[in-house]
This record gives C-alpha cells, structure tokens and sequence, in this order.
C-alpha cells in the first residue's frame, strides 16, 4: 500500500534526481521508494558500510 511522503531536498538535488528518473523511464517516487529499500534492506551497522555505486557518489558530490 503507497503512503504519502513529504521530503525537502536542495531544489538542484531534486532537479538532477527527476532528470535522472526521467532518463531512466521511472517516477522520482519510484526511485525513492528503490532506493529506501535497498538501503534498509541490508545489514548495515553505519552508513559508510553501505554499497554505493559511482553515480549516487557523484550525485552527491554535486557532479553531472
């Protein structure tokens, strides 16, 4: 069952993730949902354990 989320994100982030979801052929809420899942589905203890590819390093850094 979908549950209404609201989030704020630095506008830039929000443009770049909705262009990448576009380019991808899936809704900004979809990819969130894809993400949050992966994320709390592993067995992580901190943050930095977790399995991060290239592109979301480079999303975060503000690259192209």
């Amino acid at each position: 069952m979908d549950t209404k989320l609201t989030l704020y994100f630095d506008r830039e982030v929000i443009n770049k993730a909705k262009a990448f979801a576009a380019a991808n052929n899936i809704s900004l809420s979809r990819l969130t949902e894809f993400l949050y899942h992966n994320i709390t589905s592993g067995h992580y203890k901190i943050l930095e354990e977790l399995p991060v590819a290239d592109w979301v390093n480079l999303i975060a850094e503000g690259e192209p």
